[in-house]
């Protein structure tokens, strides 16, 4: 189904795919040396060049490692993907739905290789010795950051605008759609260990409010990236409407709970860092318990006003049938 960006309609026919106005060349040498092809291409060969910098002196270890190493090579895959396609001009047998796909990516890359361009030096590249594996360990995160610039510019190129036709998660509930999937998705990672939050009812909650807004906010993604909004026993609209007032309600209680019984004394908290023995030494590659709650009520917040902006912008939005 079509939207409407700001009174405008968000359809299935794009034939701009760059946002600034050049055709697209479908199935042509020609289209890497549009501006969006050639952006593509950096992020390619950024990409490629910060696992390559790693994994030439092995300089990634643990979770945090690993994660920045996944980053890089999943980027760089369905980056050299996505321009497969275009060069074969394969877009009508691609699976999923070319209008949103290719922005839905890129704004899931952006983010991935933002996290690891922040992650990997502060978990990392602080604790090697000074040498070549520190050096190709520098590299790689300016190499990660390039990346992350290029990425957000596709975004930004090919992003919904008012009065103009185009897919759904090019909107800006859509693109907020990725933001709170992928929020969502460090917050699990933040409370992977069960400790966190077992002992209270109240945490369990929180952890219930973080499952229960990611599985909806993902289930619209993928209705979207599938062509298959009409399957739902209610409007697509209606849905997401829905979606973004139950998600603003569940994680406004969530933001009240996790801080409060997370650093509160009364409720069992833990309200200084200092008073955790885990945070007392330095460890490498490693987050300590206190500053795992932390990120977590930070990252309550942001995906709150994440969801506020869904709900507000969703209600600008027109959806057509074509």
């Amino acid at each position: 189904m079509p939207v409407t960006v700001t009174r405008t309609t968000v359809t299935t026919t794009m034939s701009s795919s760059s946002g600034l106005g050049s055709p697209t060349i479908v199935g042509s040498p020609r289209a890497l040396t549009q501006p969006l092809g050639l952006l593509r291409l950096l992020q390619l060969v950024s990409t490629c060049v910060a696992f390559s910098l790693v994994a030439s002196v092995g300089a990634w270890t643990g979770s945090m490692g690993n994660w920045s190493m996944f980053t890089w090579c999943f980027c760089f895959s369905v980056t050299l993907i996505i321009l497969i396609v275009e060069l074969g001009g394969l877009q009508a047998r691609f699976p999923l739905s070319w209008r949103n796909f290719p922005i839905t990516y890129a704004c899931y890359a952006a983010l991935f290789c933002l996290s690891a361009s922040i992650i990997y030096p502060t978990t990392y590249v602080q604790f090697l010795s000074h040498g070549r594996s520190r050096d190709h360990a520098i590299a790689a995160t300016a190499f990660s950051c390039i990346a992350c610039v290029a990425y957000a510019t596709e975004v930004a190129w090919t992003r919904a605008r008012p009065g103009e036709i185009t897919g759904y998660m090019a909107t800006v509930p859509g693109l907020l759609k990725v933001l709170e999937t992928f929020v969502a998705c460090v917050i699990f990672a933040f409370i992977s260990s069960p400790y966190l939050y077992q002992h209270q009812p109240a945490l369990e909650w929180c952890v219930a409010v973080y499952s229960i807004c990611f599985i909806l906010a993902a289930v619209a993604i993928l209705l979207n990236l599938g062509d298959c909004t009409n399957v739902l026993p209610i409007s697509f609209p209606s849905f997401l409407s829905g979606l973004a007032l139950l998600s603003v309600l569940l994680y406004a209680t969530a933001l009240v709970l996790w801080p409060l019984y997370q650093f509160d004394e009364k409720y069992g908290g833990q309200p200084r860092r200092s008073r955790d023995v885990n945070c007392g030494n330095k460890h490498t590659f490693y987050v300590c318990t206190w500053d795992r709650r932390l990120a977590v009520a930070i990252l309550t917040a942001i995906n709150l006003l994440a969801y506020v902006a869904d709900l507000v912008y969703s209600a600008r939005l027109v959806f057509v049938r074509v």
